[in-house]
């Protein structure tokens, strides 16, 4: 019989792990991991009376997306067009870029299957007499692995001709130049950590949905078991 068991340590394991894989997701697609050195309208933009020619506008470059000001095209009313640059995985300006692309991608993938299990926990908690709880911490160690190798890696393809073009001739491997990390590249950082602080909470999830409250709670015969 299932018995949905929900305490506040294994809910907020599960709600840790959600946002986890989401805010991973979303900086990896996101093209603000580099924010370019200021640049002024084209003398095209400049006919526009509603513009200020002079007013700077800083591009943003990510893994395989760039931000870059709208050239002044009539049928597209937003100032700024964001989308890929490049269409096949080959066409990533770095090979370090390439593998980041990697590390980051296998890391989401076992966040994201991870959070989504975490969802049932709740009624199963176990596979084969193994914790799914342990099982996911595991995994989550494992994912927070692939993706600090991705955060090491990309830096070294600042010197590339593609970062170079953004942050100057200044931009080598480690060394910015003219830009600055965006906002994508510190939620990636900062949903690193969580990771592995997801993967430590998760003995406590599994502590909690183990706990002797909750084999009386089962022994009673209830089938939906909440505890603080």
């Amino acid at each position: 019989m299932c018995h949905v068991i929900v305490t506040c340590r294994s809910m907020l394991w599960t709600l840790l792990s959600i946002v986890v894989a989401f805010a991973e997701l979303i900086a990896f697609m996101s093209a603000d991991w580099l924010i370019g050195k200021a640049k002024t309208r084209s003398g095209a933009e400049s006919n526009q009376p509603s513009s200020s020619p002079s007013e700077p506008y800083h591009p943003t470059l990510g893994i395989y997306a760039r931000c870059i000001r709208n050239p002044g095209v009539q049928h597209v009313p937003r100032e700024t067009l964001c989308g890929p640059y490049a269409e096949t995985f080959g066409e990533i300006a770095s090979g370090f870029w390439q593998a980041t692309a990697i590390f980051l991608a296998m890391g989401i993938f076992i966040l994201c299957t991870v959070a989504l299990v975490s969802v049932f926990t709740m009624c199963v908690q176990s596979i084969m007499k193994k914790s799914i709880f342990n099982v996911c911490g595991l995994l989550q160690g494992i994912a927070g692995l692939f993706l600090i190798l991705g955060l090491i890696l990309y830096p070294a393809g600042w010197g590339c001709q593609k970062a170079t073009a953004y942050c100057g001739h200044y931009a080598s491997a480690y060394r910015p130049g003219d830009c600055s990390l965006g906002w994508a590249f510190y939620t990636a950082v900062g949903g690193t950590v969580l990771t592995f602080i997801c993967a430590v909470f998760s003995a406590q999830a599994e502590t909690a949905t183990s706990s002797d409250k909750v084999q009386e709670e089962i022994e009673e015969g209830k089938n939906l078991i909440c505890l603080l």
